[in-house]
């Protein structure tokens, strides 16, 4: 089978690899779409990503969906020509983590793309059957990979806690930024302030449902938020830029009592508060990690409407442009770029 390999910083190559035979438990789908995620542009650009360094070569992408190929003798829920979401971490089932809803902080965690795991960049993946998802006919293939970035959103506004009536600040417009606020709409969010310095993602998420979009090139964020919203602040504020600046803005704009969740990663930066302000202001800080459990809520919101996957990509590109589609990727005015890998 074909693989697109990255074989140095910058480089992509195609290569030829053998097609992986499948385990009892396993499925082999036929990849047909792979959304790029920012920590693959990392990948990418430095070779490494959070203290993960690859080890060339090395495959990208999780973020993916396909066609059943395959399927191993103690498979039962999915067949052949079923189309997929493929879920690409897999935890190792034995750890204190494992036996619950946090099976996603398991320390033995595999995750596609993420070194040494390959990713999805490639024909052809063997995948345990627990960890696919059967798509309606009704949400396509780009949709079903897509379910991956929504997932980080989903989760993150469950770690926020946020309910009906709440005043959201969700910092950063890309591909999370744009989803949080759908989710956080779609569970009753009121008075949502998107911040981003491009104005093409802040039109984007006016577009989607945002009801203040603020370029933070031009105006202050808690400025528009006490003047629009409330002057003493939102009630939930999410991070999703991993931006510096966005980070340092999270604590002047949350309301005493509020939450601050963070699920954009920083290269290096530092929490924009003291003990003795999280005490006198008494709001909580959350940190907010990939996902559990959230691919079936993912798919049903796509195939009922409630949420919008398709809206945020901004290109498509086939399988032999995969490092022009890295490329375009990497421009700021873009949101998702995806990967054709296969037209069938």
């Amino acid at each position: 089978m074909q693989a697109c390999a990255l074989t140095d910083v910058g480089e992509f190559t195609h290569i030829e690899r053998e097609r992986p035979d499948v385990a009892s438990d396993e499925v082999l789908v036929r990849i047909n779409r792979v959304g790029i995620c920012g920590s693959d542009i990392h990948y990418y650009q430095h070779g490494e990503n959070s203290g993960n360094v690859v080890e060339f070569p090395h495959v990208l992408g999780h973020e993916s969906a396909g066609t059943i190929v395959e399927v191993g003798e103690a498979v039962q829920s999915v067949a052949p020509k079923d189309r997929v979401a493929i879920e690409p971490g897999l935890s190792c089932g034995e750890c204190s983590y494992c036996g619950n809803d946090t099976y996603h902080l398991c320390k033995n965690m595999e995750y596609m793309s993420s070194p040494p795991t390959d990713g999805a960049l490639v024909e052809y993946v063997a995948w345990p059957e627990d960890f696919v998802y059967k798509l309606p006919e009704s949400v396509s293939l780009r949709e079903g990979a897509l379910a991956e970035p929504l997932s980080v959103a989903i989760h993150a506004c469950e770690r926020a806690g946020i309910s009906e009536g709440d005043s959201v600040l969700v910092t950063g417009g890309g591909p999370i930024g744009q989803l949080v606020a759908e989710v956080a709409l779609a569970h009753g969010a009121e008075d949502l302030v998107l911040t981003d310095i491009v104005d093409s993602k802040l039109r984007l998420a006016e577009q989607r449902g945002v009801d203040h979009a603020v370029n933070v090139g031009t105006d202050d964020p808690v400025e528009v938020i006490e003047s629009a919203v409330d002057q003493d602040g939102v009630d939930i504020v999410i991070e999703s830029s991993g931006a510096d600046p966005a980070i340092e803005t999270t604590t002047d704009a949350i309301k005493r009592g509020g939450a601050i969740v963070f699920v954009g990663i920083p290269i290096d930066a530092a929490l924009p508060t003291d003990v003795v302000g999280i005490i006198g202001d008494e709001y909580d800080l959350k940190g907010s990690f990939r996902f559990s459990g959230t691919y079936p809520e993912a798919i049903e919101g796509i195939q009922t409407g409630k949420y919008d996957v398709d809206s945020i990509v901004s290109f498509e590109r086939g399988f032999e442009e995969t490092q022009a589609a890295f490329d375009e990727a990497s421009e700021s005015a873009n949101v998702k770029g995806v990967v054709r890998v296969s037209d069938e």
